[in-house]
């Protein structure tokens, strides 16, 4: 080497020495704690999500069908007591309009007290929710058992029901979303399983009401001299509507301890753990300690997920999602809108046929339907993922309206027209496609929204599973109020009268 080019080799080696550095420890690099919250706007924060796949195994699956068949009974068990309830009000004009007035007063406290559980789920754990709103409707449902042994005026009667109706309304609205946004953790299995379980219910309350309605109609023998009064002002539809709501308040504390349950399962604390703590922070900025790459063994002691405030974020992922959202809506805006207000009208053209039978086993038609086309979803070769596929199926169904009112429903004015449909078996047969149809396309729709394998839109953003999921709820019970709306629009045509009245 000459000497020029070793004096810059030199010059080169001093500008470039070494930062001399202070002696460390020997051992393994401690973990420091770092409170996002005193990060700048200009740092930036990715999550790793290199957390352990949560598997949903048969135990976690049977643990949310139970909390999905707790989310709709308190719905199921107002609607499936419709003849109770009817049998209460007799001789009143609130009797024909009683179904429509129901609808409303559940559906849209639903709908005011769900936004208010959407717009505050990242604010609130979904757990406590879940707990306190179990135990309310527990005891609502408990009162209401009360009620089928003390007789009223008609009028408070039908006032203390549509109460009734609604605190079970804005309970079981915190207790939708709640256990919605934490199936959706899970993953789709889970969602799966709250949606049958929600179907499940509607099937073994009217299918208790069937076997109520079959004993009612046949002759009772004469009673013996021995029974009380009180016995003898028993009714067949108190009877059922005492032990129907009986049995539903049991469940209720059993579906509270089965929710106690799950939170000692170590897959849920997995999950709650993923979800607050998602993975190690890495942050490319440098903190005097050491160079800007240096970041792994990090550790937050606050919140992680930083971004758009919840509002912000819920419409966001209204507009994402939006296909998923309205054909979740749509379904049961069309479903609502018919049923039961309009099928409850529709009566048996055989005449041996009693028609408090013919309705309670058209209510139990319809809900082993919508059961079914909730359990198709979990056949992984049965399911369809595209929003637009979805849309389309939600909006054919707009085709059930017609044909049940060509069914053989009683028309007040004596020029409308005749029915088209005499069948009793092709009326059932509409109607148990009617309910596949709603549960499959809606299943779908909610387990496809919160998706991210299955979801494009989403990114693989996992911070985003939850709200997509709370939001197509939200959608889900606007479609519901909208339809227990439209209801009278489709009753006024019917009776040709005041539906709000009549």
């Amino acid at each position: 080497m000459s000497g020029k080019a070793a004096r810059r080799s030199s010059s080169i080696d001093a500008e470039y020495q070494p930062i001399p550095q202070a002696p460390v420890a020997a051992g393994p690099p401690a973990r420091r704690s770092l409170d996002i919250s005193t990060l700048g706007e200009e740092d930036t924060v990715d999550i790793l999500e290199d957390a352990p796949e949560i598997i949903v195994d048969r135990k976690i699956r049977a643990i949310y069908f139970v909390l999905g068949c707790a989310v709709l009974l308190p719905w199921n068990a107002m609607i499936t007591a419709t003849p109770y309830f009817m049998s209460r009000l007799d001789g009143t004009p609130l009797k024909a309009s009683f179904s429509s007035y129901l609808s409303m007063a559940f559906m849209v406290p639903n709908l005011i007290f769900l936004a208010h559980a959407t717009a505050t789920a990242k604010q609130s754990l979904s757990t406590s929710r879940i707990s306190w709103s179990l135990l309310l409707i527990a005891f609502v449902t408990a009162a209401l058992t009360l009620g089928t042994w003390i007789h009223v005026h008609p009028g408070l009667f039908f006032a203390l029901v549509l109460l009734a109706a609604m605190l079970k309304s804005a309970a079981g609205s915190y207790l939708q979303s709640s256990v919605v946004a934490l199936a959706s953790l899970f993953g789709h299995e889970a969602m799966q399983a709250v949606m049958s379980g929600q179907a499940a219910v509607g099937v073994a309350v009217s299918g208790v009401q069937v076997l109520s309605a079959a004993a009612s109609t046949h002759r009772v023998p004469p009673p013996s001299p021995q029974v009380r009064d009180e016995q003898l002002e028993r009714t067949p539809e108190e009877t059922s509507a005492s032990l129907f709501f009986g049995l539903s308040t049991v469940f209720l504390f059993v579906a509270y301890v089965v929710h106690v349950w799950l939170k000692t399962l170590p897959a849920y604390k997995a999950v709650v753990a993923r979800q607050r703590l998602r993975a190690p922070v890495r942050l490319p900025i440098s903190d005097g300690l050491g160079s800007a790459d240096e970041t792994r063994g990090l550790t937050t002691s606050g919140p992680l997920h930083k971004g758009p405030n919840g509002k912000t974020q819920m419409l966001r992922l209204g507009r994402l999602n939006l296909p998923y959202n309205f054909a979740v809506g749509y379904v049961f805006m069309v479903t609502l809108s018919v049923f039961p207000p309009i099928t409850v009208s529709i009566q048996s053209t055989n005449p041996a046929t009693h028609p408090l039978l013919f309705s309670a086993i058209h209510f139990f038609i319809y809900n082993v339907g919508d059961f079914t086309g909730r359990s198709l979803c979990s056949f992984p070769r049965l399911h369809v993922w595209s929003a637009k596929r979805l849309l389309t199926f939600s909006l054919a169904r707009t085709l059930f309206v017609p044909l049940f009112l060509m069914c053989n429903i009683q028309w007040a004015s004596p020029t409308a027209m005749k029915p088209v449909i005499t069948s009793d078996a092709l009326y059932m047969l509409i109607l148990v496609l009617f309910g596949v149809t709603n549960g499959y396309v809606s299943s779908m729709s909610m387990m496809s929204a919160p998706s991210i394998a299955h979801n494009p839109r989403l990114k693989g953003r996992m911070e985003d599973v939850d709200i997509a999921a709370t939001v197509a709820t939200f959608c889900l019970v606007i479609g519901l109020t909208m339809g227990s709306v439209a209801s009278f629009a489709v009753r006024a045509m019917v009776c040709n009268c005041n539906p709000f009245r009549n």
